[in-house]
């Protein structure tokens, strides 16, 4: 039972808010069996997304393909996911567990309002704040990705540069990716000024990393061991 910012225990009767009726009577994961737990569990046991995340990730990705909305859903959280990173009050406000359910739907209802998505979207992120899973949002969200991606026949690379790439090298790195895996890859960009220059790509369970980072530090070991 969660506790809110005044230390005293709250229900969370999230059943019974009228922000879950569009997601019908299939209810979230908090809900599920412990049959239901083991079953999406075997589902996803290779996804990198763990527990909480991959759990709920599954539960609307389901309900996104009975409705034949994954593309608009897959958009409408890789926005919000998109806003998480760029928004420093946002991202402490999803990881901190200091806020209380009440708070956390408030916030997150008032985000929804502004930013008008799908009622299946909107209603899963009022359900995600409601049980207090906030802090498994970008789990969940990559989760998501990594399901719709599959669904299609795509692969996904993660790719972290030094500097945002441009259209070419963004075109040319996803040919090179997609002869590779000889599918359609869709790439997720991370910019990481700290690796300094090249690229680390992570694709499946094989990572390439050619960061200069990297290089330097192999260089440095190899310096210490001619000493």
């Amino acid at each position: 039972m969660p506790l809110g910012r005044d230390g005293r225990r709250r229900d969370v009767r999230w059943e019974d808010q009228q922000t879950i009726q569009a997601l019908g009577s299939r209810t979230l994961p908090d809900a599920r069996t412990q049959q239901e737990e083991k079953r999406v569990s075997v589902a996803t046991s290779s996804s990198p997304v763990s527990g909480v995340a991959e759990r709920y990730a599954l539960s609307l990705f389901e309900l996104a393909r009975d409705e034949g909305q994954i593309d608009s859903v897959e958009s409408e959280l890789t926005q919000f996911g998109r806003a998480i990173d760029e928004n420093s009050e946002l991202k402490a406000f999803v990881e901190s567990p200091l806020f209380s359910a009440e708070d956390q739907v408030a916030a997150v209802s008032a985000i929804v309002e502004s930013s008008r998505p799908s009622p299946l979207t909107g209603n899963f992120l009022k359900v995600v704040a409601a049980n207090r899973r906030l802090f498994a949002l970008p789990g969940m969200i990559r989760g998501f990705q990594q399901m719709a991606a599959a669904h299609r026949g795509e692969v996904e690379a993660e790719v972290t540069s030094a500097q945002p790439l441009d259209d070419n090298q963004r075109r040319e790195l996803g040919e090179t990716l997609g002869a590779y895996a000889k599918k359609t890859v869709t790439m997720r960009e991370t910019v990481d000024p700290a690796i300094l220059g090249g690229l680390i790509v992570k694709i499946g369970s094989r990572q390439i990393d050619t960061s200069l980072r990297t290089k330097l530090n192999s260089l440095k070991l190899a310096l210490k061991e001619v000493r």
